[in-house]
Order: structure tokens, then sequence, then C-alpha cells
């Protein structure tokens, strides 16, 4: 696919609301489909085990851990909106073939498998892709204004995964009682979705100047920069302690996540609370997503008010309770849908409240020289330290004889993420809001008009009054 036939000539700059948003739900509805939930409840309706379960989609995490080995590609060759682009097409076209595969009598489970791996190596390029786009395309004062509206639609893609979907899916299997067949137009549907909004990227994506190529002197120089950015990373100051971190702090949680839809699913006898593949969609994707939406937007805000150190505590404290939780929901085992639902929300809630910190973290490990690269290595290690002990939750829960046991497990593996929280440092004030003079602003782009004579604004050309410098 080249550039020339994913659009023609077009303005270099957009309106912001006209494409950021949709890109980052485009970022959101593959991570969710392929790596988290909506993987693993399909495979457990279509009647795959836990064991396998876990082990095989904690192995769709890898596209996400080592994808900083490719990174550099993307910024050497084509450009941002070209990766962004003809990725969320491959990512369309294999949703698709999933559908067509569902139904194979035989051969499902290692056809979905390989197509699943496809579109997450894709997702994770165009995760690259958008975000170094995303810098390119927006000033820096747009880049901030628009940060919190990337994280609501991240979040609005996963109600849609882990909701709206799965709640279809269970829709048809209840009306027609073909489960293959329900999650066969499920994720026809999701192909169909994720083609128009490769088709709408294509339009709407601008073009800005910046967004080129880098120059590069053969492939000697590109080696040795790689091999030095990469190389930088790991001499700074305590880098042991925070690897261990970033993979750590999530230890516990990384094997939860992969048994609670299990867990809800399967029937009392099976230790389970006896969820149908609906009720799942809303005490999980919808209820749960919107707690997990509120503890993150709460977490951002005591945050930026009184910097990370000070809530790093009460947050590694959140981010361990949801074991307690399911603790609970082992022993009482509920019937009551409303009792479920509000169960989920809480422990979503507290895990999206303590995660914060861990991003926050991640942030203040990049500082410095190869801001992006450094960024997208702890991603990696975040990646790394939800697959390998996701990978062996199924098994563990199997081995500790059921579900009571291996939320007790869960619990003592919380263990690991407070000794390394009480071993990292972090400065007093990082995080923290700090007041700075409010420069002159567009009033119909948002364009920062300092030291602007001209009269008009040079982003969208409306009248406005001088500004002087500041």
């Amino acid at each position: 696919m080249s550039e020339s036939v994913l659009a023609q000539p077009e303005p270099r700059t957009r309106n912001p609301w006209m494409w950021v948003p949709s890109l980052y739900f485009a970022q959101g509805i593959p991570y969710v489909v392929v790596a988290m939930s909506v993987s693993v409840v399909m495979y457990k309706r279509l009647g795959v085990s836990n064991a396998e379960i876990a082990f095989y989609t904690s192995w769709l995490y890898l596209p996400w851990v080592i994808k900083p080995l490719w990174s550099p590609f993307v910024d050497l060759f084509r450009t941002k909106r070209w990766w962004t682009v003809t990725m969320q097409g491959l990512v369309g076209l294999t949703l698709a073939a999933v559908a067509f595969a569902i139904p194979l009598p035989n051969f499902f489970f290692q056809a979905t498998l390989a197509l699943f791996c496809l579109a997450a190596f894709s997702s994770a390029t165009h995760d690259i892709a958008a975000d170094g786009f995303y810098m390119l395309a927006l000033p820096e004062h747009q880049q901030a204004a628009f940060v919190g509206v990337r994280s609501t639609f991240y979040r609005i893609a996963m109600i849609t995964g882990e909701g709206l979907l799965v709640v279809l899916a269970g829709l048809i299997e209840k009306r027609t009682g073909r489960i293959p067949f329900a999650w066969s137009i499920t994720f026809g549907v999701v192909a169909v979705l994720f083609l128009c909004l490769f088709a709408y990227h294509a339009w709407i994506l601008p073009r800005p100047a910046a967004d080129a190529p880098k120059t590069h002197s053969g492939s000697g120089g590109v080696s040795r920069e790689f091999f030095r950015v990469f190389a930088k990373f790991f001499t700074k100051d305590r880098i042991v302690l925070t690897m261990a971190f970033l993979l750590l702090y999530r230890f516990a949680e990384a094997q939860l996540i992969k048994m609670i839809g299990p867990f809800l699913l399967d029937p009392p006898a099976k230790g389970g609370l006896g969820l149908t593949t609906q009720q799942f969609g809303f005490a999980k994707g919808t209820v749960g997503v919107a707690g997990l939406l509120c503890g993150g937007i709460l977490g951002g805000v005591v945050i930026s008010r009184h910097g990370l150190k000070r809530w790093l505590w009460p947050m590694v404290l959140s981010i361990n309770l949801p074991g307690w939780i399911y603790i609970l929901l082992a022993y009482t085992r509920p019937r009551n849908l409303a009792v479920i639902s509000a169960a989920v929300g809480v422990e979503q809630f507290t895990y999206g409240f303590g995660f914060t910190a861990y991003m926050l973290y991640m942030i203040y490990v990049a500082e410095g020289e190869h801001k992006t690269a450094h960024y997208a290595l702890c991603t990696g290690f975040m990646a790394m330290g939800m697959m390998l002990p996701g990978m062996l939750s199924g098994w563990m829960q199997q081995t500790l004889g059921g579900y009571q046991n291996f939320f007790i497990w869960v619990v003592i593996s919380t263990i690991p993420c407070f000794v390394v929280s009480s071993l990292i440092r972090v400065p007093e004030d990082f995080g923290r809001r700090r007041s700075v003079p409010q420069a002159p602003l567009c009033t119909r782009c948002g364009y920062n008009l300092t030291g602007n004579v001209s009269g008009t604004c040079p982003e969208c050309g409306t009248a406005v009054p001088a500004a002087t410098k500041a």
C-alpha cells in the first residue's frame, strides 16, 4: 500500500477533534480484543481450558513487549501517517479473517491464534506510529490539551470491547444457541468497524510538514545510533531496581486478570459465579471499565495536586486490593448480578487508581535524552511483567485446586510489589502541577499567540489582537 494510494493532497493541519479521538479509539480496540479480555471470553465460551487460555493468550502480549526493537524502523522509513493508516487496514483485514476462522470445526484454535498474533504485531506497530504522529501533528500546547482526550477515548475502546462486543456475542448466543456463530458475527462487526476507521483516517489525518522519514547515512549509522539509544537506557541510575519495579509492580494483577473472565463465567459447580456472556459484558465491560476510568481520573487529579511521592503508597495498596475482593466473591458466590457488578466496579476502580502511580513512574524513568525511545522500553518491560506471570496463571489455578486457593495465591503474590515499591526513589514534587504564566491563545484553534504581531493566527488565519512577546 503506497502513500499516494492512501490519500490525495490535503491540509497540513486539521482540527484535532476531527482525528485525535478516533485515532486513540482505534489504538485501544485491538489491544482489548486480542491481548486483554475479549479473546479470553471467546475461548472460554468455545470450550478451551483455563490453562491453555492463560498460556496462549499471554503470548499475545509479546509484540507490545518487543515493539521497541523495531520502533526505529518506523521512524526511519516512510511517514508516521503511512504506518498508522496501513496498520489499521491490516488489523481490520486480520479481524475479518478471524471471523471466518472461528467456525472451522477442527482448526479454529490454531487459526485464530495465528491471526491474533498478526493483529497484535500490526497493532503494536500502529501504537508506535500513532504516538509519533500525534507529537508531530500537534504543537506542544495542543499535545498537552488533548492528553485527557486520548486517555478517555482509549478507555471508551475498552468499554466497546469488554462491554458492547461481549454483550453482542451474548445476545446472539442466547437467540441462536450457536456459540461459534455468535462470535463469528461479533468479530465480523468489529472488523467492519475497524475498516471504517481505516478509511476515515486515510482521508482525515493531516499531513504535517514534520512527518517525514528521517535521513540516515547507510545501515551502519542507523545500527550504531539504534544501539547507542538502547544502551543509554541501561546506564540510568539504579536501573536494576527500576526494571525490578516495572516487572513486579503488577505481578499479582497479571495473574489475576487472566482468570477473572473464567471465574465469572464458570458455573458454580466449578467454583465460578455462572454469569452468561451478556451478564459478563455488563459487569466487567461496562460497570468495571467505568470504575477503571474513574479510578484513573482520580489518580491523575491527586498526583497533579500533591505529587507522586505522597500518593505512591496509597496507590500501591490500592492496586493490590483486587485479590481480596475476589477471595470474598469466591467464598460467598453471590448470585445477584448487581452485587457482582458492584464488586467488579470497586475492584476495577482500585486497580485504575493504583495503576496511575505506575504510569507516572515510567514517565519519570524516561526523562532526559531519547525520552520517546526510553518510554517505549518502559512499556516493553510493563508488557513483559504482564505476559510472564499471566502465562502460568491458568496452570496455577488448576494446580491449586480451584479459584479460592488461586485468589489466596494472588494475595500472596502482592509481596514483591510491596518490596520493590519500598526501594524506589521519586523526587518530592514529581508529577505535581506547577503554576505557569497564562499564554495568549487563539479563541478558534487554541494556537499559542505568544510573540505574534501579525494580527492573524498563523495556524488558522483568524483575526486576533496582536500579542506582545512574553
